[in-house]
């Protein structure tokens, strides 16, 4: 997956692929922004579904590296379990 930034004044990524939205903030308790534990957040929901996003285990992560593994990750377990059409 390619994430891409999708605000430009603050930290949010975001990427999609076979039926899954994929985003990717940075929390930080102090400053602009998202306000939690300090890190990269990533989350994930399905595509088409008004469904509320479902945070990935591990998260915040230190890196955006990190973050971005876990949502490949995430994908290849998802796909696994999804049936082709």
């Amino acid at each position: 997956m390619q994430f891409h930034r999708t605000v430009e004044h603050l930290e949010i990524w975001s990427a999609s692929a076979d039926y899954f939205s994929f985003v990717i903030t940075h929390d930080n308790p102090a400053g602009p922004g998202f306000h939690g534990r300090f890190g990269y957040v990533a989350s994930w929901r399905p595509l088409h579904q008004s469904r509320g996003a479902i945070k990935i285990g591990g998260s915040p992560f230190k890196t955006f590296a990190d973050a971005e593994d876990a949502c490949n990750a995430m994908l290849i377990n998802l796909t696994g379990l999804m049936p082709r059409m």
